[in-house]
């Protein structure tokens, strides 16, 4: 699997169409009745690959006025497996259909919330290869 091509996949515009900025807002809706409720925005970002999996993350910005507080992220990575904006499956799919011949996606899982800065913190996606 070459990373170039892999970059040109997985390419800025390709992750928005992927992860679109309301699905955020959607996603607020459905939990407070209200998008206003939400202190972040999320994003998703491809991360680069090995052999066995590809690395994405879902990237967690404060929304203006608002702050990125631990006790509201971290417990995130079991939320998102399971809420239906989210939808990681259907993401899941969706790459998968978009690697056509360069590889095939096996199984995915989210990891910890990372906290990169107190304007960034970010969710690993990893999807397992067949190998």
């Amino acid at each position: 699997m070459a990373g170039e091509n892999l970059r040109d996949i997985f390419t800025h515009d390709a992750l928005k169409k992927l992860f679109p900025y309301e699905r955020a807002d959607m996603f607020f809706d459905a939990l407070f009745g209200d998008v206003n409720e939400g202190a972040y925005d999320i994003s998703l970002a491809f991360n680069g690959h090995n052999n066995s999996e590809l690395q994405f993350e879902l990237q967690l910005t404060p929304r203006p006025g608002k702050c990125l507080v631990c006790n509201l992220t971290y417990g995130l990575p079991q939320v998102f497996s399971l809420h239906p904006v989210i939808n990681i499956n259907g993401l899941f799919k969706e790459i998968n259909g978009m690697l056509n011949d360069h590889a095939r996606c096996r199984d995915w899982k989210l990891g910890g919330t990372k906290e990169v800065s107190s304007n960034l913190h970010v969710i690993p996606l990893i999807i397992f290869l067949d190998v």
